[in-house]
């Protein structure tokens, strides 16, 4: 087995780190800065920030940040939100993005995967997808959250993936800060579809969430927030326990 990582997230809105519950009901949870130079010093194996509000205010990613953070961190940094062209990626790699995580403009112009893929390579395009049940069927929803596109999850992820995808950010929306576990069904769907690693985001509450994320799906790695935000759980921690149950971890 692969080895499993471990990646915090940082959701940003209005320059803080935020975490909320279903994608609402958004509360502080501290410095960005801080908690990326914590997570690095902790052994986290990759950082992700999210600009939020950046697709639904029409704007740019706040760069100014993510240049901040890249400088005090050593460890593989994916960013996202507002990215809507070829430059818009260019501009988070200067500023230290390793990789880049598009959603919305992705699905609305799957070429712009491709351009990026073509430019920086495959292994830069995170293809971020956020799902929630509908009818029983997970279904693609876009714009933070806001938009139901009415497509399947398994569909869309296979499409990122042919125009040049090298991973997808899976999220369940209903998962999203539930601390009841990651979306199994979801996840497992997902993984079964594509041949590119698959991030499982949304619902993490203990060491045993991750520990049943890594023995029931192929997931390379899982992302959590709150659990770490507010020391419900430290990384060493986590990575002891995952260790303790045979679980490769980096």
């Amino acid at each position: 087995m692969l080895k499993k990582r471990i990646i915090p997230c940082l959701d940003i809105k209005d320059g803080r780190t935020v975490k909320g519950t279903g994608f609402i009901d958004l509360k502080d949870a501290g410095d960005p800065v801080e908690l990326a130079q914590k997570y690095a010093l902790q052994g986290a194996d990759e950082l992700v920030f999210l600009d939020i509000t950046a697709t639904v205010e029409n704007r740019k990613t706040l760069c100014e940040l993510v240049e901040k953070i890249a400088t005090a961190i050593n460890i593989p940094f994916t960013v996202g939100g507002g990215i809507r062209t070829v430059d818009d990626a260019a501009l988070l790699i200067r500023s230290g993005a390793d990789k880049v995580s598009i959603n919305s403009a992705a699905y609305n112009n799957p070429a712009l995967i491709q351009d990026i893929a073509t430019r920086f390579g495959t292994q830069c395009v995170v293809v971020a997808i956020d799902a929630k049940q509908i009818d029983n069927i997970w279904n693609v929803f876009t714009n933070g959250g806001r938009t139901d596109t009415g497509c399947e999850v398994t569909v869309w992820a296979q499409k990122a993936v042919g125009y040049g995808a090298g991973e997808i950010l899976l999220t369940s929306m209903d998962n999203d800060g539930a601390r009841n576990g990651y979306a199994i069904s979801l996840t497992n769907a997902v993984c079964d579809t594509v041949s590119i690693p698959v991030i499982a985001s949304g619902g993490a509450g203990c060491e045993e969430d991750f520990s049943t994320l890594f023995k029931t799906t192929k997931a390379s790695a899982a992302l959590a927030a709150g659990i770490f935000h507010y020391n419900k759980l430290s990384i060493p921690q986590l990575k002891d326990y995952l260790k303790t149950n045979q679980i490769p971890v980096r």
